[in-house]
């Protein structure tokens, strides 16, 4: 007895020995029909692959991306194994998303009763020079310190091994190590360099009380090293939080889903704006409603016009959705509207989601 809805090997394989083992007709077509279901299980699990690798196909590669991570995280769920960490301040005011303009070397930002000072600080050079370096900006400082503070949390300890895990780090968003003037190692380290002689001023205040931490972040690092991918020396061995940074990390450790970096890991602004809407969401009780204006101050970099800036929050809104569906935020004439939910609506463990 043979059937054409049968033709993956092992199936047709299986067929045989039944028949080689048994002559009863009523057993042998029992156990055909439920090869040929498991066939067309099988190809229809096929087609529907093939439809989306064809649709994935058609898309640009952060959308590709985006769409990727998705269903990762669809199909994985929320585990502690897959969070990294950043600071609440940071994750709240954020770095400059580019370069600041020639001779500029401080940066503020406000948000609510929060703000960070960022002042560019200079390194000892090789040759005994002292070099001024640029206040850390773009989506790369972000992902650093993602991983560093990750590190100094699950090891409890301010001194961080960096030489191997910053590596890991980096495939693991998707930047296979690549030297020279066009590879993604020097970006990387150009943006741990201003990490590391950068100062910081992070503040809070409610009206009667204010509190600010002063401190750079790092209390040394060694830098200065290969641009070779294949040299063991392309980053410090080791990297050690100041005292007042690690303490004030400890106690202020906003969990994110690693794979939410990786889809974002291209856009500062993407990555402040997830940042951003995932402490509200550990922190608010009630639904919450912000003004253009304010938008625009916390996320408005580079726009001139309110209007483009709407545009362009809208985008980075909707981008952000497209990897987390249940999201609960949306954008109206007043402003931006986010209803109170659980943060694991952003692949939050739920023990860690409580507020």
């Amino acid at each position: 007895m043979t059937t054409p809805a049968i033709h993956d090997a092992d199936l047709l394989d299986e067929l045989t020995a039944m028949q080689a083992k048994s002559t009863n007709a009523q057993i042998l077509s029992m156990f055909v029909r439920d090869l040929e279901r498991r066939q067309a299980k099988r190809d229809a699990e096929t087609t529907q692959a093939q439809a989306r690798q064809a649709e994935l196909a058609l898309m640009t590669p952060m959308e590709k991306r985006r769409a990727v991570v998705r269903e990762v995280i669809e199909s994985e769920g929320p585990s502690p194994a897959n969070l990294r960490y950043m600071h609440s301040s940071l994750a709240i005011c954020g770095l400059p998303y580019k370069k600041l303009p020639e001779g500029e070397y401080e940066f503020e930002r406000k948000q609510g009763r929060m703000a960070v000072v960022v002042q560019a600080g200079k390194l000892r050079a090789p040759d005994g020079q002292r070099v001024q370096q640029p206040v850390p900006y773009g989506p790369k400082p972000r992902l650093i310190l993602a991983h560093l503070s990750t590190e100094a949390i699950r090891n409890k300890s301010a001194t961080i091994d960096v030489a191997e895990t910053l590596t890991a780090f980096m495939r693991e968003l998707g930047f296979e190590k690549r030297g020279g003037e066009r590879g993604n190692i020097k970006p990387f380290k150009e943006q741990l360099q201003a990490l590391a002689a950068c100062r910081m001023e992070i503040s809070a205040w409610d009206g009667k009380r204010s509190a600010t931490i002063d401190a750079k972040p790092f209390k040394g690092i060694e830098l200065w090293m290969s641009d070779n991918p294949d040299q063991k020396s392309l980053w410090p061995s080791t990297v050690t939080f100041s005292q007042e940074f690690y303490q004030s990390l400890r106690e202020h450790a906003l969990p994110i889903d690693v794979r939410a970096l990786h889809a974002f890991a291209n856009s500062a602004k993407k990555l402040d704006l997830l940042f951003w809407l995932n402490y509200r969401l550990h922190s608010m009780k009630a639904q919450l409603v912000l003004d253009w204006k304010p938008l625009q101050a916390q996320f408005g970099d580079g726009y001139a016009r309110e209007r483009d800036f709407r545009a362009g929050l809208a985008a980075d809104i909707e981008h952000i959705k497209s990897v987390f569906p249940k999201l609960p935020v949306k954008l109206t004439e007043r402003g931006l509207v986010l209803e109170n939910a659980d943060p694991t609506v952003l692949s939050i463990p739920k023990r860690l989601a409580k507020k």
